[in-house]
């Protein structure tokens, strides 16, 4: 069914032994190797490589996987088995490069709140901390009115510690939240895909009609655009790390591809 090459079989190998043995046998190795906020006591920079060996599930997993057994084994037969896997990381580290990058943005604001409330909570600026962070509170209504109970008594002193307990809980929590899954290598190889076989016709469940490569990738990264600058809430996909792979994949196919004249 699949043609798997040798470097795509092992990835998939790999893969598949760190969910298992970070689910079932150590636990400890999805907690360190997860790529995690800058800033976050939690992060290091070897997360850059081990998180896109882990994933959040058997689904996750299942996916990215169809994707490199698809799509891999014609890349890897053209360029060989060690520029494929060079290809797979550099993609996966520029992915997880990005995604800081959005990160320290996105956490700027919550980071700046962090720490007026600390020096001096308001209900004002504890309701915004809540509205910029609601997936990671245990109970955004009770969190709102505390917010609401200290705008009307701002020099109550157990409000203004309960506020300060809750705000250093919720900012831990922001920063545990971590990353993982091979999505941004993956990105960088469908590109890769699209670069060097434009024209192939892709047969896609989700789509009713045959669409070539170029025109998949094309649309695939416009969603994954639209979604990362329109997150909705609860939507814990790393979209602009998915756009990061896909970014890095087209530099580095410039310079492997420079001599040629055409994109196709």
């Amino acid at each position: 069914m699949f043609n798997l090459t040798p470097t795509v079989r092992n990835l998939l190998i790999a893969n598949v032994l760190m969910l298992v043995i970070s689910t079932n046998l150590f636990q400890q190795i999805g907690i360190i190797g997860a790529l995690y906020p800058i800033g976050s006591p939690y992060f290091f920079p070897w997360q850059f490589i081990t998180y896109m060996f882990l994933h959040a599930g058997w689904g996750h997993l299942i996916g990215n996987m169809f994707g490199l057994i698809s799509f891999g084994p014609m890349l890897e037969q053209r360029w060989g088995g060690q520029r494929f896997l060079v290809f797979w990381l550099i993609c996966g580290f520029g992915a997880g490069l990005l995604y800081e990058g959005v990160r320290v943005y996105e956490l700027r604001p919550i980071t700046e709140l962090q720490r007026d409330l600390l020096q001096n909570p308001t209900g004002g600026d504890f309701a915004e901390l809540v509205r910029l962070t609601e997936q990671n509170s245990f109970d955004e209504a009770s969190d709102m009115a505390a917010a609401s109970a200290l705008s009307r008594s701002p020099n109550d002193a157990t409000l203004r510690s309960g506020v300060i307990e809750r705000t250093q809980d919720i900012y831990q929590r922001v920063l545990a939240l971590p990353m993982v899954g091979a999505s941004g290598a993956l990105f960088g190889v469908l590109f890769a895909f699209a670069y060097l076989f434009p024209n192939t016709e892709l047969f896609l469940l989700f789509f009713p009609f045959p669409i070539k490569a170029k025109y998949f990738v094309f649309f695939y990264a416009m969603y994954e655009l639209y979604n990362g600058v329109h997150r909705t809430p609860g939507d814990s996909v790393a979209h602009f790390a998915h756009l990061g792979g896909l970014l890095i994949g087209f530099i580095v196919l410039k310079f492997w591809e420079r001599g040629r004249q055409q994109f196709y």
